[in-house]
């Protein structure tokens, strides 16, 4: 693939042509879970989006060439609020959300990131960073607590394009005594007795939220790395911290050169979140759809743009998936994809644009022969769709309908005699029926055969 790269920087905020700092090592970094309850589909865009983001780059650039960081946070004051809610340790409930994580990763067909560092496993790392701080004199220390100095690093609101006064009094800043200025954002802070700590020259104690991504990127990419990802609301503090930390403790000019952020996703233009009581969780749709309807659905507007939720969104995924599988083959070569086709993903991860082309190719494909289907296939499969055969497809699809295969061959059986005796009203009534159900009948050659609509 010859074509560039466009992205949308939220730094500066415009769409800008990606050129990585080594074209043999591209870094990217993307914030993950913090493990403290069960998936939701606000957690699912990102894992999309980056996963289609990582494969773009991999196209480009090469498998080998690429390398995809996605953190987990297993400590934070969320973790320990729920553990004491569910009444188990922070062990069990990490492990467990983490297992549940990888299982949701999985059922929405994501790659493998490259790396996948614990935020638990890099805590002395993340005390050598907060120790070059105080060396640098950006940080200090104040009764076992250690803060950054906010104002003293001169490019902090940049990324979020705000100044200080405006970014703190739109946010909810912790209020402490020991803080020099009510701006300054911990890097270490003491434990309790009941909760998780490790050994420092401050105390017991454990690090900040946004210290573990300065700490861990830096770990697999270096000072200063291609591409940042994340939830727009991560932009500030978050980002905003990391950033400002790791240039100060790193004495670099930049951090990440380029930041993308994928909007959110609401439900009747309400951000989906806990305290608005809309959440849906990626196990809620498990038991309905393949998760190749859920990835689609997440795909279809703009990663940049608020994603609204609702039912018919799914529902018009699975129509457009079952059409698109009757055009699918098994692709046992390499099949490459048409550089226009492939023109809307590097612009921009423009999906939409892409699943344009999709219906295109398929419309080619159903009235074409073996290899149409073939490049039809080998394109839903760039990004992550018809990555099951026919036949599994079929099989999750009969394993969501509302009847057995016994109820519906005694239904057709039934709507079979009421023809033979000529009651056509009880006989339309019956394929109604089945087909209210998810189930087509067809009559042909004297035989009666289903199939899921």
């Amino acid at each position: 693939m010859n074509k560039d790269i466009f992205l949308l920087n939220s730094l500066g905020g415009k769409k800008e042509k990606f050129n990585p700092i080594d074209k043999k090592k591209v870094g990217m970094y993307v914030c993950g879970p913090t493990v403290y309850d069960d998936p939701h589909i606000g957690n699912a865009r990102p894992l999309v989006v980056f996963d289609l983001l990582f494969r773009v780059l991999k196209c480009k650039y090469g498998n080998k060439s690429v390398t995809y960081v996605r953190n987990i946070t297993d400590i934070d004051d969320k973790i320990i609020q729920s553990s004491k809610e569910k009444n188990i340790s922070i062990s069990e409930l990490t492990f467990n959300v983490i297992k549940k994580f990888h299982n949701d990763c999985n059922y929405l067909n994501c790659e493998l990131p490259t790396h996948e560092p614990k935020a638990t496993d890099n805590i002395e790392l993340m005390i050598d960073m907060i120790k070059e701080l105080i060396k640098n004199q950006f940080a200090y220390e104040n009764k076992k607590h250690v803060y950054f100095k906010v104002k003293k690093y001169g490019d902090y609101g940049k990324l979020s394009n705000k100044n200080i006064d405006d970014l703190i009094a739109g946010s909810r800043v912790e209020l402490s005594d020991n803080k020099e200025n009510p701006e300054d954002f911990v890097l270490w802070k003491p434990s309790t007795e009941d909760e998780p700590s490790w050994d420092s020259p401050w105390g017991k104690g454990r690090p900040g939220w946004h210290l573990e991504c300065s700490v861990m990127s830096k770990k697999y990419l270096g000072n200063t790395f291609d591409i940042h990802g994340g939830g727009r609301d991560l932009i500030f503090p978050h980002h905003e911290n990391e950033i400002a930390q790791s240039v100060c403790a790193n004495k670099t000019q930049s951090f990440a050169n380029y930041w993308v952020h994928n909007g959110f996703i609401t439900m009747s233009k309400e951000k989906m979140a806990k305290s608005q009581g809309n959440i849906l969780k990626i196990s809620d749709f498990k038991k309905k759809y393949n998760g190749q309807v859920l990835r689609l659905a997440l795909i279809s507007a703009h990663y940049s743009q608020p994603l609204d939720w609702n039912d018919k969104l799914m529902d018009e995924c699975q129509r457009t998936l079952n059409k698109w599988y009757t055009c699918y083959v098994a692709v046992n070569k390499k099949v490459l994809i048409n550089d226009e086709d492939l023109k809307p993903l590097y612009d921009d991860l423009n999906t939409p644009g892409y699943i344009a082309v999709l219906h295109k190719l398929y419309d080619v494909a159903k009235d074409g022969g073996q290899e149409d289907k073939e490049i039809f296939t080998t394109a839903c499969k760039f990004i992550g769709l018809l990555d099951q055969t026919k036949d599994e497809w079929d099989s999750v699809r009969k394993q969501n309908l509302k009847l057995s295969e016994s109820e519906i061959l005694k239904k057709i059986a039934e709507r079979n005699e009421a023809r033979d005796n000529k009651n056509y009203e009880l006989a339309d009534k019956l394929r109604n029926e089945l087909l209210d159900k998810g189930i087509l009948i067809e009559d042909k050659d004297g035989k009666t055969t289903w199939k899921i609509k």
